[in-house]
């Protein structure tokens, strides 16, 4: 009885050891079906992620194309730009090389207007007439007159000279020379010859309009003192039983030898000059003095040209190193003498340093087929 039980016992924990085992198996199957599923959702995980390395590194490859390119074109760029920058610099230069010269012969041109305006203010406006400098001189530097004759007024610098050649051919030849070494006795100066050029008008044409308050009064006693001519004219003219009125100003023009006659009312100067001849009491005589309009110009138009004196050349840069006469002396010796390439000398005016001298040119002899 007892070796029966101790049978069922055994049996019993047989039994239950048993189950126990079962259930770990199945734990331990059920633990290797999670690791399979891990271990496949891992081979997935790193099959992705190779995956995502491919197409990663293809990406960068992509990129680095991209740059290399991007980075090719902004070389390209920067190299033309480069190029753009250095022509641009090269057109600056030049421009800034074209606008020195500009500025150069701007100077060049201020400076001949400057000259040819001090010609201008000073020299008489002349018609186109042969001229030549004949060895007369006027007083004062701003002396200017009108006259229907070529009649130009020069304004000489100091340490200068003129002189007038017989020939045309002689003035020319000291002239293709340029300097010219002149003897002074133990001593020698280098004096520089050059043309002498004038503006004059070659065309003038002007609007005249007859002046409602002025007249013009010719035929005048010119023996007669100019401040009595002028107050007996304004005496006359002022009373009202000879037509006139109240007088403004009287004016005498010298060069014409006439007096312009001023009213202070517009309605006298024409009654005046209808009637043309009045007589005039200068005291000790009566006069019959000429009326006439006076007439306001006014340039219209006016064409100006350069002229050249072809017989006539300047000398400069003449030192002062002994008096005038002497020196203007030895000027004439040296430019008459063939062998210095010189000839006969018709005239000459030397000017001192810190001296002004005005020479007048007047009309050229027609014998003797010379231009302005």
């Amino acid at each position: 009885m007892a070796t029966e039980d101790f049978c069922d016992l055994m049996d019993c924990e047989s039994l239950g050891a048993q189950d126990n085992v079962q259930m770990e198996l199945n734990k331990c199957k059920k633990q290797y079906k999670v690791l399979l599923n891990d271990q496949k959702l891992l081979r997935e995980g790193i099959e992705n992620n190779k995956d995502f390395a491919k197409k990663f590194r293809e990406r960068v490859e992509e990129k680095k194309e991209l740059n290399e390119d991007e980075n090719k074109k902004r070389s390209k760029r920067i190299q033309s730009d480069k190029e753009k920058c250095r022509d641009i610099e090269s057109q600056n230069t030049k421009l800034r090389m074209k606008i020195l010269k500009i500025k150069e012969e701007l100077q060049s041109l201020d400076n001949k207007n400057s000259s040819l305006k001090k010609q201008t203010e000073i020299s008489t406006a002349v018609p186109e007439r042969k001229v030549v400098f004949e060895g007369k001189t006027k007083n004062g530097a701003h002396a200017t007159s009108f006259d229907v004759k070529s009649h130009i007024v020069y304004p000489m610098e100091g340490g200068t000279a003129l002189i007038t050649f017989e020939e045309e051919d002689v003035a020319q030849n000291i002239l293709s020379q340029q300097k010219h070494v002149v003897a002074l006795g133990e001593c020698a100066i280098t004096v520089q010859a050059k043309p002498i050029q004038f503006l004059v008008p070659g065309y003038v044409e002007m609007e005249t309009q007859v002046c409602s308050h002025r007249i013009l009064v010719s035929n005048l006693p010119m023996e007669e003192p100019e401040e009595r001519i002028l107050d007996k004219l304004d005496i006359h003219f002022s009373r009202k039983r000879n037509g006139g009125g109240e007088v403004e100003e009287t004016d005498m023009l010298h060069d014409s030898k006439t007096v312009v006659i001023t009213f202070v009312e517009d309605n006298v100067a024409k009654p005046l000059t209808d009637k043309q001849e009045h007589e005039v009491d200068f005291g000790k005589r009566k006069y019959k003095v000429k009326v006439t309009p006076f007439l306001n110009g006014k340039i219209s138009e006016m064409k100006i040209s350069d002229s050249v004196c072809m017989r006539t050349v300047l000398l400069t840069g003449i030192p002062d190193i002994m008096d005038k006469d002497n020196l203007q002396d030895h000027l004439e010796i040296h430019f008459q003498k063939t062998s210095n390439g010189g000839g006969e000398v018709e005239a000459i005016i030397y000017n001192p340093l810190g001296q002004t001298s005005t020479a007048v040119f007047d009309e050229d002899s027609p014998k003797d087929s010379q231009t302005e």
